[in-house]
């Protein structure tokens, strides 16, 4: 194992490197986040959301829940209780201005690789474009398989690599060039969108990804290709 992938050029850890990083761009993440997708992102978390309607869960857990997006789409399930987790304050804070409305989700600051809950406890656990950030990923897929109810499933929403040459050459483009460039514009954070691209393209998606779930105890996995494979939902029961 080499040197993490990290946002900035300095001696903390990754995770304290990662909280860092959306502490800076907090006030600008929603914004750029749909800027950037043309709005797709939010059909990708509906997908999401209808392929873990069928578990008809009770309690849900959101790891690395950021601005609250996928636990307030949730609320479309009608769960008793929605507890988003994550390690950026500034994320939260946004994220609390969001769910005001919403009186059955509770946000927690809170270490994906640490969950202060106990085993099984939650009918699914669902992540979105969270998982590439963690130091170390084995770790946090075990911590949400613990937590989760015996036959309870996990939802991860990510983004992959798309086979399709030109499809590929777009999306490299557009990664590698628009996106880092207008990120710095606007968020004015040198390293944050040049991180993205860079996260995405070392993921080990696809098959290296159920790899991974099986190594942290995940079976009966499922992969679910979106748009052209730019992002992948995979669905895994403990």
């Amino acid at each position: 194992m080499g040197t993490p992938l990290t946002p900035y050029n300095s001696n903390e850890s990754k995770k304290q490197q990662i909280a860092t990083m959306f502490n800076n761009v907090a006030g600008t993440y929603d914004f750029l986040n749909h800027f950037f997708s043309l709005g797709i992102d939010k059909l990708w978390r509906r997908k999401l959301i209808s392929l873990l309607r069928k578990s008809n869960p009770k309690q849900i857990l959101d790891v690395a829940t950021g601005t609250a997006d996928l636990a307030i789409a949730a609320t479309a399930v009608n769960p008793e209780k929605i507890i988003g987790v994550d390690i950026s304050e500034k994320m939260l804070e946004v994220g609390k201005q969001k769910i005001k409305k919403y009186p059955n989700i509770d946000l927690q600051l809170a270490d994906g690789e640490n969950l202060p809950f106990h085993d099984n406890t939650f009918d699914v656990v669902t992540i979105a474009f969270g998982i590439r950030n963690f130091e170390n990923a084995i770790a946090g897929l075990g911590e949400m398989r613990r937590v989760l109810n015996v036959g309870g499933k996990i939802f991860v929403l990510e983004f992959s690599k798309p086979q399709n040459w030109f499809i590929k050459k777009l999306y490299y483009f557009y990664f590698c060039n628009v996106l880092p460039f207008v990120g710095k514009l606007v968020s004015k954070d040198d390293s944050a969108y040049s991180y993205l691209p860079e996260s995405v393209r070392i993921f080990p998606d696809g098959k290296k990804f159920v790899e991974l779930l099986q190594y942290a105890g995940f079976k009966k996995i499922e992969c679910k290709q979106l748009t052209f494979g730019i992002s992948t939902i995979y669905i895994a029961e403990k």
